[in-house]
This record gives structure tokens, C-alpha cells and sequence, in this order.
């Protein structure tokens, strides 16, 4: 036991009373670098050190992103938060800034002090160091939240009896207020991405969740069904579900019973931030057939499990990876019966972001007046919440609440899944009544000084008598001038192809003449695209692209599959990007190891290469092998364009013997693609076809000294 019971680091204080005087916990060195982290760096530069690093537990423990889970909770300043499991810290901060007392257990010291030195402005903080059964006998019992996040997994580690999960339910719940609130988080069972690859978080293992964990330990996760029944026999007559997604632990949309996803919404599934996966079936497919069949809540990657009081909040999407002047969430609320959409600041800097979004709607309401289209209704509602420094104006929320931007919620049908089903039906012709129409709605008032640049066909309902008024359910991109409405319309285009590969049965062209535009037209409009999503994000890098800087692999059955046949045509490709530093080790990647990419090799003898590259590369070395071969380059396409052989585009380091046929007198083969003057996207696609046959090194120098080449 700690001689010295209390220690402070700035305004937060440990209580040692129950420390055992060591942790039985750690995970090594990375806890010591996390502790650097937390005392010598604030949080404005986490985003940085995350990107610099390129480290899992480094993005685990300080992204931003792990405060979603439990920042959509309506946890006002006269209310008390007990977080058991508190570890580093990553949901303590926002915990500390809504609630008026947090009280954290955690049963390492070295986990408590780097919450303590990341946190240590905040006065009030105290942190439990000790075993929970240990610390649990002196808390208080008036608390209004309970946070396990990520900690009723590991019950039976700390509760040692037959039932562990039902009797530390039962434990937790006497400390509870009568109208209080146990929030758990965990990985669900049967999360589908565990179905199509991804190792069991917390063992490492392929399939164990799945398999009931023949091998043992003390993680357990469950179903939903597996929760509520813990749920009941601990005494709670209802259990509400939600649905993390991607999952709890970077989540950017909650769904709920009264709000579940639609088809299309879940696209965002390469997350093998810790360690490498397989790949056995594209999830986003599956998920769209799981929404379909009403499968979802069996198949959610996460949940979270509200015992309690009902809440209104049924949906909550975060838009927090954005610059911090435009971070906002919005919730879809359920009163008496009534639904209500908000949008609600994420920061001091966002309520700007805030109040000119409703000056566009109602300048959009004005322009579209007397016409088919609607400007859904919106008022800003003024409270008062101190990390956004809003006074409050009209009394509408009581003390404490947030202030927002309230809009109606519209019945109906989006555009977009009108579109698909057309598509579905291979019925082009309405496909393009449904456009003209849109076109027809949307430029009524062309000239006037504002215009929706987000007018995608994802945020326009349309009403089940489709010649009645389509309502716009979303302004948030409004800018006070006049955009042309080829281009807002080339967009909704552009971004409706871009969610949905099945899409691409739309015959892009037609839409390109009936806009009546020039391909010149178009790449200024992918131009604008790219520097408005510059405009949005800022400079940092998205969990794309953090993912695959972290760089673990995804294995697909394919590659698995032709394994044998693709050692006799290839050794290893590799691929270099120019990010501005030229080509390097550390800025390569092996093809059978990178994220995103196919390698097939055709009945012919030819490897086609299909590789997912982010933007920001200035060029691409690719490495056909790793010995003297020859290559014949049957072509390369950028984003589906030929590149062409003219001037450097494309450069060999070998002599050319043939039509694109290159023999390479070296172990270091490379084709260089420079990558300028060609389109750029949020991500890109490199093709290649080409046939390699490595060649001895003896037989190259014979050839060439036959004057073969």
C-alpha cells in the first residue's frame, strides 16, 4: 500500500488510498512514450504528433475521436460522472467539460498520470488508483452517468464469481441516482467485420469472438440479445441499444432502434489500425444487404447500451475531422412523438459556422420561394454552455443546455435512393427524368447571390407524390454568391458515383451532354471539388489516410487464392510515392502487403495491378521485381485515364527493345509515373498491365552485348 495516499498534477488529484503499489498492468515501453507525450505536448498538438508517429496506440490513446462515444450524452455542469476504466485518458477530457464532477478508477498508476498531465487543467477530476472491487466500497451513491467504455468486457478479470457480468452490473447500479444512467461500450460478438477478416480486438486472434473463445482468457463481448439479457437479470426492465459505427472506438454515427442505417450510409470499413486483416467479402455490399434483410443490429460492429431513463437522442452523426471552425454534430431527436433535427457546435470557433448556416436558410428560402423546391424550416436556439461561450439570448434552453441550430424533420424518400432503384431497374430513361427534374428545381432563381453548393441528391427528399414540393434538408454549404447550377448539378453527380461503386452503371457521359458542358468544364469542376474539401478539412489528415500510414496490410482472398500463380510472374512489386521528398524506404510498399490494392494475372501470362493511392504524391515508382527482367507495358492508367508515353510522364531505367517492351540490366528495375498535369482525387487509382520475365543476369549482358538492345 502507498505511504503518500493523494498526489496532484496540476488541478487533477490521485487517490492512491487502495494502489497496490505496482501496476499489474502495462503495456510496455509505449507507456512510457505516452507519459512523455501527455506531460511535454498540450492537445492542439496531438493531430500532429498522430500523423508523425504513424502509431496505433499513439491514435488509440490521444485521437480526438475516441470523445464521440459518450459527447452526444446530455451531461449538463450539475451533474456527476463516474468513469470506471479510465486508462489514458482518451474520454475523460470531454467528460470533464460537460459534467460539473468526474470521479475516474483506473488500476494503473502510470495510465492515471498520463490522464492526469493530459488533463491537468481540469479542477474537477479525481482519479481512483486501484482495483475496482477495492475502490467501489467508498464511492458515493448519487451518480448520474456510469461510463464503462471499453471495460465491461474485462468483468470477470476484477469480479471473481460464476455470474461476474450480471453481479458487477449489480454492484455499479448502487451507485447510480434513481434517474440515472450506465453507458456501456464494447465490441459486439458478431460484429460483421469480425465475418470478414479482422482479428478479435483484444486477443489478436482470427475468428475466437466467433468460435465463443475456445481458447479462454478473460475478455468476453457479446450480442445485443447477450447484453440486455445481463441487463435483465441485473434488475433493468428496458436496455437501449445503439449502434456505433464504424465502432466505439472512432465513431462517427450512432443509430439507434428509431434511427437504424440505410442502404449506402455504411461505407467506412477498412479499420485495421492495430494489426494486419483479411479480407473475405466487401463489407459495404454485405452491410447493404444486412440493412435490407433488417439484419443490422445483429451484425453492428459496436454497441453502446443505455440502462436508464429513455433519451431523446436517436442518431448522431459527428463532422469532427473537419477544420476546427466548421466541427459540428448533428442529432436527430424524438420528442412526444415529434422528431426534430440538430446542429450543434463542436467548439467556440464552430458557432460562427453555426449562425451562418441558418442566414443561408433563410436566404435559400427566399431565392427558391414560389417554386418546387423547399427550404427545409430552421431557428437558432441560444443556451448556454461554457466551451462555447454563447449567452443566453431567448431563454428557449434551460441552464446548461447547448446552443444549436433546431430544423424540422421532412418525411419522404432521398433523391439519391429514387435514383438507385432506377439504376436497380436498369430503367435509364427515368434515372434521367428524375435528373431533369432536379436540374429544373434547382435553378430556379439562377442569378440571385446565394447558392447550395451541397445540393447533392442525398440531401433532397422527395415527398411520395413526386410532383409535390422536394424539400432541401441540409444548407450547411451555402455561400453568398451565384454558382452556376451546371456545376452544383456536375457535383451531385460526381459525389452520387463516387459513394457507390454499383453506380456506375450510369452512363456518365449523358449526364456530361445533358449539362451541355465541355471536358474542360468538368476537370475545372473536379478542380474546385478538390480545393472546397481543402477548404473543409484544412491540413490534416483523415483516418484514410492515418490508417494507412500506419501501414498494416489487408490480405484478400484473391491474393490468397493465386498465391502460386502470381510467384511465377512476379517478385514483389513495389510501389514508391514522392511525397515531396523524392522516393524513399520508408515511403514504399510491398503490392501483396498495401491496403486497397488487387493483383490478378490473366489467362494470358499478364499481372494487372490495381492500387489505391492517396493524394498528396507528386509521382510513383513502381519496382516490377527485384532482379534483371524484361517488361512489357501494356498500359498505365491514373483514375481510369491512359497515361501516355509522351515527353517524361513515363520513365524506365532500362533499354528499350520492343513496342513498351523494357529490358532492365538490374536488380533495381523501376518505372517512374510522374503524376503532374494528371487529376488528383481524395484517393486515387493506379492501374497497371504488364508482363514481367525475370531473365540471368549472364543472359542480359549476352544480349546486349549481341547488340540486342
Amino acid at each position: 500500500m502507498s505511504e503518500n495516499k493523494f498526489e496532484e498534477i496540476g488541478k487533477i488529484k490521485l487517490d492512491l488510498t487502495h494502489y497496490p503499489g505496482e501496476d499489474y498492468y502495462c503495456d510496455g515501453d509505449i507507456e512510457d512514450e505516452l507519459l512523455y507525450i501527455a506531460r511535454n505536448y498540450g492537445t492542439v498538438e496531438y493531430q500532429r504528433i498522430i500523423e508523425e508517429r504513424k502509431n496505433w496506440p499513439i491514435l488509440y490513446h490521444f485521437s480526438s475521436g475516441r470523445e464521440n462515444i459518450v459527447e452526444w450524452l446530455p451531461i449538463t455542469k450539475d451533474m456527476k460522472v463516474l468513469e470506471v476504466g479510465s486508462g489514458c485518458g482518451a474520454i475523460t477530457g470531454v467528460l470533464s467539460r460537460k459534467a460539473g464532477e468526474v470521479t475516474c478508477i483506473d488500476l494503473s498508476k502510470k495510465r492515471s498520470k498520463i490522464n492526469a498531465y493530459r488533463h491537468m487543467d481540469a479542477d474537477n477530476v479525481t482519479i481512483h488508483v486501484g482495483n475496482f472491487q477495492d475502490v467501489e466500497p467508498d464511492l458515493p451513491c448519487d451518480y448520474d452517468y456510469i461510463c464503462l467504455i471499453g471495460a465491461f468486457e474485462y468483468a470477470q478479470a476484477y469480479i471473481q464469481s460464476d455470474t461476474p457480468y450480471v453481479d458487477f452490473l449489480n454492484i455499479i447500479k448502487k451507485h447510480m441516482k434513481p434517474q440515472g444512467h450506465i453507458a456501456i461500450a464494447l465490441e459486439n460478438k458478431f460484429g460483421l467485420k469480425y465475418w470478414a477478416g479482422c482479428r478479435e480486438d483484444h486477443l489478436g486472434t482470427y475468428f475466437s469472438n466467433l468460435e465463443n473463445y475456445p481458447e479462454g482468457g478473460v475478455v468476453r463481448t457479446f450480442t445485443a440479445d447477450g447484453l440486455r439479457s445481463i441487463a435483465k437479470k441485473s434488475g433493468f426492465e428496458h436496455a437501449w441499444m445503439y449502434y456505433p459505427y464504424p465502432d466505439y472506438k472512432f465513431m462517427t454515427s450512432l443509430y439507434s432502434d428509431d434511427r437504424l442505417p440505410q442502404v449506402g450510409e455504411l461505407s467506412s470499413n477498412l479499420r485495421n489500425f492495430d494489426r494486419d486483416r483479411l479480407q473475405l467479402f466487401d463489407e459495404k455490399k454485405v452491410f447493404d444487404t444486412v440493412i435490407q434483410e433488417n439484419q443490422f443490429p445483429l451484425f453492428s460492429n459496436s454497441y453502446m447500451m443505455l440502462l436508464g431513463p429513455e433519451l431523446e437522442e436517436k442518431y448522431v452523426k459527428y463532422s469532427n475531422d473537419r477544420k476546427p471552425e466548421f466541427c459540428i454534430k448533428t442529432v436527430l431527436k424524438k420528442k412526444e412523438n415529434r422528431r426534430i433535427i440538430e446542429k450543434h457546435p463542436l467548439s467556440k470557433d464552430a458557432w460562427e459556422h453555426i449562425e451562418c448556416t441558418a442566414q443561408a436558410y433563410a436566404k435559400l428560402e427566399e431565392r427558391y420561394a414560389g417554386s418546387k423546391l423547399s427550404i427545409n424550416k430552421c431557428r437558432l436556439v441560444h443556451g448556454v454552455q461554457e466551451n462555447v461561450g454563447k449567452e443566453d439570448k431567448g431563454g428557449a434552453l434551460g441552464q446548461g443546455q447547448e446552443p444549436h441550430l433546431q430544423l424540422e424533420y421532412v418525411e419522404g424518400i432521398r433523391l439519391e435512393e429514387l435514383m438507385d432503384g432506377c439504376l436497380a431497374r436498369n430503367d435509364v430513361e427515368g434515372f434521367q427524368s428524375l435528373f431533369d427534374e432536379y436540374l429544373l428545381r434547382i435553378s430556379y432563381g439562377e442569378g440571385t447571390q446565394i447558392s447550395d453548393y451541397d445540393l447533392i441528391f442525398a440531401n433532397v427528399i422527395v415527398p411520395e407524390d413526386i410532383h409535390n414540393d422536394w424539400n432541401v434538408i441540409d444548407c450547411e454549404w451555402s455561400f453568398e454568391k451565384d454558382i452556376d447550377t451546371k456545376q452544383i448539378a456536375f457535383r451531385a453527380v460526381y459525389c452520387y458515383l463516387l459513394e457507390n461503386e454499383k453506380r456506375n452503371l450510369l452512363n456518365f457521359d449523358i449526364i456530361i451532354e445533358k449539362l451541355k458542358i465541355e471536358q474542360s468544364d468538368a476537370e475545372q469542376y473536379r478542380r474546385q471539388e478538390m480545393k472546397f474539401q481543402k477548404y473543409v478539412t484544412g491540413k490534416n489528415m483523415s483516418m484514410a489516410e492515418i490508417r494507412d500510414a500506419i501501414g498494416y496490410p489487408v490480405y484478400t482472398v484473391e491474393a490468397f487464392c493465386q498465391g502460386q500463380e502470381l510467384a511465377k510472374h512476379k517478385d514483389y512489386v513495389q510501389i514508391y510515392e514522392d511525397t515531396g521528398k523524392g522516393f524513399n524506404e520508408e515511403q514504399s510498399f510491398f503490392l501483396d502487403g498495401a491496403v486497397g490494392e488487387q493483383i490478378h494475372v490473366t489467362p494470358e501470362g499478364l499481372t494487372e495491378l490495381t492500387v489505391s493511392i492517396p493524394r498528396g504524391r507528386s509521382a510513383l515508382r513502381i519496382d516490377p521485381c527485384s532482379d534483371t527482367c524484361l517488361v512489357y507495358i501494356a498500359e498505365i492508367r491514373w483514375n481510369g485515364v491512359l497515361v501516355p508515353w509522351k515527353g517524361k510522364q513515363i520513365q524506365v531505367n532500362g533499354w528499350k527493345v520492343g513496342e513498351n517492351t523494357y529490358a532492365f540490366p538490374t536488380k533495381d528495375p523501376n518505372i517512374t509515373v510522374s503524376l503532374s498535369g494528371l487529376s488528383g482525387e481524395e484517393q486515387n487509382v493506379l492501374q497497371v498491365t504488364m508482363e514481367v520475365t525475370k531473365l540471368p543476369e549472364e543472359t542480359v549482358k549476352h544480349m546486349h552485348k549481341r547488340g540486342l538492345f
